[in-house]
């Protein structure tokens, strides 16, 4: 029997762990559904190692996300044959990959997060329903009154009924469901003046999505796999605004949109210890093994491991020919194929250093994703629905060009921080990367609450921002501290007998809201830095 929930959090991503860790420390019941069996969205299931701004060491997340951070390390000093001078390390990097300062592997993650729900878990006061996704939702007098999702195991559907309703899916599925004015791809230039915005409206122009792999490489050895159904189709394919053919090593800058080449070298010789993961200086995207690695053999023991393990998350198999919202189905299909594409590419027809062509050894790994295939649990997707907020975030508020370095936008309702490039990924809409140097901003909270229905609110992507501002609002530790305020925020609206519209428009109650969240260490403003 499911216990009737104070908050219902829809969708087991960073954003509704995140919510669900707030509302529980509250003495919130809370029931949580995850469509896969792995909660942890974009760092477990979806296989993406953490994009971060260059200060995540020192300040700009809430305190439960560098917990998080930390009991990530403290996995690996514990349990992993790390190398005297890896294991004193307090800024230790598992994979020594350059996206991030903290590249892991997602079982890892999902460790931790398994750990930090845990004592919610046994409590009672937190239920989590894997392998549920939401199918309908009721609506009525501008509230959401139910949720009915289905087991993706038998079948069964189950009804689901909480005063506040938490929509932490990575599509903003609810928001469709429900009825909840939202927007979806590309808004026009004339909604709000935004200068890399299109003359007219492209609901379908959405960013690409990717199915992410691990990869380890096993000289001497043989792991091709069969060829995929498709891959004459990807093997040709070549993009207009793409410099040859997409399964290749030369690929534009997203920055620049210059033709630049990548390298690609398994297991090279460099001391990990000697890596630098700081995107403001160097993206750190031309050396594809190195780029988003996980696991670093020699930051362990000599013997303990005889290959990194890498994650592919490159432009090769960033999939845009078709929108994920709307045609999941189909899209997941063909982005299944090109990332099989690209790995068979690898194996066989990838040009060599040696000047042979073919890495043969290239081994996909299940057992880091957690899938039969190895590709992972879910597509990485970038870009959801988008609430019609009271606020909303825009180019002019975040881009460097129009506000200078310096020019971070303060709200007088600001309920988090969040540090990322204006970066947005070719798109269905036929547009090349949109790569815009931005200032570190906030998270107003005028941005998580809809314009009309009272008892839903946004957990994850699907915020108040537009198709460009998507592209910074849209990382790991931004999910994480949006899930966190909305999990706080029905809390808090539950315990002071107010909504969250009343929170957000009036000045006294705002404070008292945000005396929470600084108590809970959500850090809420920024010191003086320079955007990138």
């Amino acid at each position: 029997m499911i216990p009737q929930p104070d908050i219902l959090i829809v969708g087991g991503g960073l954003g509704g762990v995140a919510a669900a860790l707030a509302a529980c420390r509250a003495g919130r019941r809370v029931v949580m559904t995850e469509e896969t069996d792995w909660i942890g969205g974009q760092l477990t299931a979806q296989a993406v190692p953490p994009d971060e701004h260059p200060w995540v060491e020192r300040f700009g997340t809430t305190a439960t996300y560098r917990a998080l951070r930390e009991g990530i390390r403290s996995y690996y000093r514990q349990w992993y044959p790390l190398r005297g001078e890896a294991l004193g390390l307090t800024d230790l990097n598992p994979g020594a990959g350059r996206v991030s300062k903290l590249c892991h592997e997602p079982r890892v993650a999902l460790a931790v997060l398994e750990a930090m729900l845990a004592p919610h878990r046994a409590s009672g006061l937190l239920t989590v329903l894997t392998e549920h996704r939401a199918v309908s939702a009721e609506h009525d007098n501008d509230a959401i009154t139910a949720v009915t999702v289905r087991d993706l195991r038998g079948g069964t559907l189950r009804t689901l009924a909480a005063p506040y309703v938490i929509d932490a899916t990575e599509t903003g599925e609810l928001l469709e469901l429900a009825g909840v004015e939202h927007a979806n791809g590309a808004e026009s230039h004339a909604e709000f003046g935004e200068p890399h915005a299109p003359a007219q409206a492209q609901p379908g122009n959405q960013q690409g999505i990717t199915v992410c792999f691990a990869l380890s490489h096993h000289e001497g050895e043989d792991h091709t796999i069969d060829r995929p159904g498709t891959y004459d189709f990807w093997r040709a394919y070549r993009p207009e605004f793409w410099p040859g053919p997409l399964l290749g090593f030369e690929a534009p800058d997203p920055r620049t949109l210059e033709s630049v080449p990548r390298t690609f070298v398994p297991n090279p010789e460099l001391d990990p210890l000697d890596v630098s993961a700081d995107q403001s200086a160097d993206a750190g995207d031309k050396e594809l093994w190195g780029f988003r690695r996980i696991l670093a053999r020699k930051l362990h023991r000599p013997g303990a491991f005889d290959s990194d393990i890498t994650l592919v998350n490159w432009p090769l198999n960033d999939y845009w020919r078709k929108p994920f919202i709307g045609q999941e189905a189909e899209a997941l299909g063909e982005a299944r194929q090109l990332s099989l594409s690209v790995l068979y590419w690898l194996q066989t027809e990838a040009p060599r250093a040696d000047g042979g062509t073919g890495f043969p050894g290239l081994r996909i790994r299940p057992d880091v994703t957690g899938t039969a295939d190895g590709l992972a649990k879910a597509a990485y997707v970038r870009e959801s629905r988008r609430v019609k907020a009271v606020t909303t975030v825009v180019e002019q508020d975040v881009a460097i060009d129009v506000v200078g370095p310096y020019g971070t936008k303060h709200y007088r309702d600001s309920v988090g921080v969040g540090g990322y490039r204006i970066d947005l990924h070719p798109s269905t809409g036929g547009d090349t990367y949109i790569d815009i140097g931005s200032v570190p901003f906030e998270i107003p909270l005028g941005a998580m609450v809809p314009r009309r229905v009272r008892n839903l609110l946004p957990g994850g992507k699907n915020i108040g921002t537009t198709h460009i501002t998507n592209g910074c609002y849209r990382l790991h530790p931004v999910e994480w501290n949006v899930g966190e305020v909305a999990g706080a925020l029905a809390a808090h609206c539950l315990a002071e007998d107010v909504e969250p519209h009343q929170v957000q428009a009036d000045d006294k109650r705002f404070e008292e809201f945000a005396r929470v969240l600084d108590r809970a260490g959500v850090q809420r403003s920024w010191p003086d830095v320079r955007g990138y």
